[in-house]
C-alpha cells in the first residue's frame, strides 16, 4: 500500500514538472511572441504590489507545492517553489529539524524568498535566506530544465537571488537544515537613547553566540533589543506560548518592556517564536482591526485573525488600493550596519514611522546583484518600516525617492517586494547588474522574460 502511494506521488510530480515544461516549449513554438511569468495570480502573492503584467504576459500555469525529500544525511530539504514558510516548519519541526533563516510570515514561499530576499534574526549568522540554499533547478527559456549550485553552473546560481523569475522558471530547491530545539531562550532589553541604541544592537549582532538578535524602535530615542539562544530546557514558569490566538500580539508584548523599563527572559516554543510576528502581520493589523490587541476581541475572535493578505488584496478596490498606496509605506531597506544611526535618523525625518524593525544580516562577498562594497563579508540590517507615515511632509513618490537615494549613497539595497521609484539608471547603481546581464545575453532571456527593473519598477511597470 505504502509503495503503491510513493509510485503514485512520484508519477505525479513527474507529470506537473512534464506539464511545465510542456507550456514552455509551448510558448517557444508559438513564436515567442510574449513574456512569459508564472501564472499564479497576483493577489496571491505576499507583496502588496498589484503586478499588471500578469494581464498582458504568457502565464505559465505551475502547482508546485510540495515538500519533496528530506535528506538526513546532507542535511538538507528539497522543495518545491510553492511551499510556505508556515508549510516547511510544520513538516521539519516534528522531524527534529528546522532550516537556518525561518522568514517571518506563514504565507511566504520558497521561490518567492529566494527569486527575491527573505530575512530572520537569525541572519546575522546564517546571511539571507538565499545563502541558506545549497542548489535551484530551473526551467530555463529555451524549455531545458537545469540544475545549479556554487560548483555546478556555478554563475546561474548565483545570479538567480533577486532576479524575480526574469532567468527562469525555479522548479525546486534544496535548503540547508540544521537541528531543532524545542524552546527560544529570550531575553528583552529596552535601550534609551539612539547611540545607545545602536551601539548595543551592533554589539548583539557581532556575538555568534547569540541564535537571534532582533530590535524594535518605538521612537527615535526607545527600543527592545532582543537576543535569544535555542535551547530543549525551559523554566515551566516562564514559558511563554506567544503564537496562541489569545496571546497578546508580540510588538505589543515586547513594548510592555519598555514601558515598564524592565529587561526579561522568557522561553517561547520554536514554531511560536519563528512565526512570531504573523498573527498581527509584524503591526499592520492594528490600522485594519484597531481594537486587535484588545484581550475581549482576542479571546473570542483571535482565532480569526490574521486575515490573508491575498484575501486582503483580492477584495481591495482600486480607490483603496491607491489612498493605501499614497498614506502608507511597507518598506524593507538594507543597509551596512555602520549606517545604521544615519538611516534611522533619516527614516525618521522622511517617514516618522514606528515601530521599524532591525533584524541584522552577514552579507558574503558572493557574486550576484547584492554583495558588499569590498571584498570581504560585512555586517549588514535591515530596517522594516510598516505603517501610515506621520511626517507632515509626506507624499509616497518624492519622499521614497529620497529614501532609496539615501539608501544608494550608504551602499545599501531595497527589497524588490516593495514599491520602487528609481529609474532604470539609478537602479542598476543600487544593484549590480553585470553578472544578471551577462547570463540574460547567454541564455537568450531578453525574448522570454522581461528585465528585473521592467518587472518590478514602478517608473517602467506596465
Amino acid at each position: 500500500m505504502f509503495l503503491t502511494y510513493v509510485i503514485e506521488y512520484v508519477y505525479t510530480l513527474q507529470h506537473q514538472l512534464n506539464c511545465y515544461l510542456l507550456q514552455v516549449r509551448e510558448w517557444k513554438n508559438e513564436g515567442s511572441k510574449r513574456y512569459m511569468c508564472t501564472g499564479r495570480p497576483g493577489w496571491l502573492t505576499v507583496s502588496l504590489r498589484v503586478g499588471k503584467y500578469k494581464k498582458i504576459h504568457k502565464n505559465i500555469m505551475i502547482n508546485l507545492m510540495d515538500v519533496l525529500e528530506v535528506d538526513n544525511e546532507r542535511q538538507v530539504v528539497r522543495v518545491e517553489p510553492l511551499v510556505t514558510m508556515g508549510q516547511l516548519t510544520a513538516h521539519l519541526n516534528p522531524m527534529g529539524w528546522t532550516i537556518p533563516v525561518v522568514p517571518e510570515l506563514d504565507d511566504l514561499t520558497v521561490g518567492g524568498l529566494i527569486m527575491g530576499t527573505g530575512i530572520e534574526s537569525s541572519s546575522h549568522i546564517y546571511g539571507l535566506f538565499q545563502h541558506t540554499c545549497v542548489a535551484y533547478e530551473l526551467v530555463l527559456a529555451d524549455g531545458s530544465l537545469v540544475r545549479c549550485s556554487p560548483t555546478e553552473n556555478s554563475e546561474l546560481f548565483y545570479a538567480v537571488p533577486w532576479s524575480c523569475g526574469t532567468l527562469g522558471f525555479l522548479v525546486a530547491a534544496e535548503i540547508k537544515m540544521i537541528p531543532a530545539k524545542k524552546y527560544i531562550k529570550i531575553h528583552y532589553e529596552p535601550v534609551r537613547g539612539l547611540q545607545k541604541i545602536c551601539e548595543k544592537f551592533t554589539e548583539e549582532s557581532k556575538k555568534k553566540e547569540n541564535s537571534f538578535v532582533e530590535g524594535l524602535v518605538y521612537s527615535l530615542d526607545e527600543a527592545v533589543i532582543m537576543t535569544g539562544v535555542l535551547t530543549d530546557e525551559a523554566e515551566q514558569n516562564k514559558i511563554n506560548r506567544i503564537g496562541n490566538y489569545y496571546k497578546p500580539w508580540f510588538f505589543k508584548h515586547v513594548e510592555k518592556y519598555l514601558k515598564a523599563d524592565r529587561t526579561g527572559i522568557e522561553y517561547i516554543p520554536s514554531r511560536h517564536y519563528y512565526h512570531r510576528h504573523t498573527r498581527s502581520i509584524f503591526w499592520e493589523l492594528q490600522d485594519i482591526i484597531p481594537f486587535g490587541n484588545n484581550p475581549v476581541f482576542r479571546y473570542l475572535f483571535g482565532w480569526m485573525v490574521p486575515p490573508k493578505i491575498s484575501l486582503l488584496k483580492l477584495t481591495q478596490g482600486e480607490a483603496i488600493r491607491k489612498l493605501y498606496e499614497q498614506h502608507h509605506v511597507v518598506q524593507d531597506m538594507l543597509v551596512p550596519m555602520k549606517s545604521l544611526e544615519k538611516s534611522i535618523q533619516t527614516f525618521h525625518v522622511d517617514l516618522n514611522v514606528y515601530p521599524l524593525w532591525l533584524c541584522p544580516f552577514i552579507l558574503p562577498n558572493n557574486p550576484g546583484m547584492v554583495h558588499p562594497k569590498g571584498d570581504e563579508a560585512e555586517l549588514y540590517v535591515d530596517i522594516g518600516a510598516y505603517g501610515e507615515p506621520k511626517t507632515k511632509q509626506f507624499e509616497a513618490r518624492a519622499s521614497m525617492r529620497q529614501m532609496e537615494k539615501f539608501v544608494r549613497s550608504v551602499h545599501g539595497f531595497q527589497m524588490l517586494y516593495a514599491d520602487c521609484y528609481m529609474t532604470r539608471e539609478e537602479f542598476w547603481d543600487m544593484f549590480d547588474g553585470s553578472l544578471y546581464h551577462k547570463l540574460r545575453e547567454q541564455m537568450n532571456c531578453k525574448d522570454a522574460f522581461p528585465e528585473v527593473y521592467d518587472k518590478i519598477c514602478k517608473a517602467a511597470r506596465h
